[in-house]
């Protein structure tokens, strides 16, 4: 039973890479963003793309704990 964890988690990390690959590879086309002004450089989309996921998961745990913290400080001076 073991054995078929590793090989199923194998293939499944097999499959998201070649996912992730594919999705890098076509999309390389070159965007510039324009942001309050400034406008970034020249990179490939799927850069940019990749780039503004791993800064929500960076965001989104943040939020999380200020959301958290906030309504433990609530739930004390009540």
């Amino acid at each position: 039973m073991r054995n078929l964890k590793r090989v199923l988690l194998g293939v499944f990390v097999l499959l998201l890479v070649l996912a992730v690959l594919a999705f890098v590879l076509e999309n390389q086309q070159s965007v510039s963003l324009l942001f309050l002004g400034w406008a970034g450089p020249h990179l490939p989309l799927s850069v940019v793309m990749v780039l503004a996921l791993l800064l929500g998961m960076m965001i989104g745990p943040i939020l999380g704990w200020f959301s958290r913290r906030a309504r433990t400080l609530r739930k004390h001076h009540v």
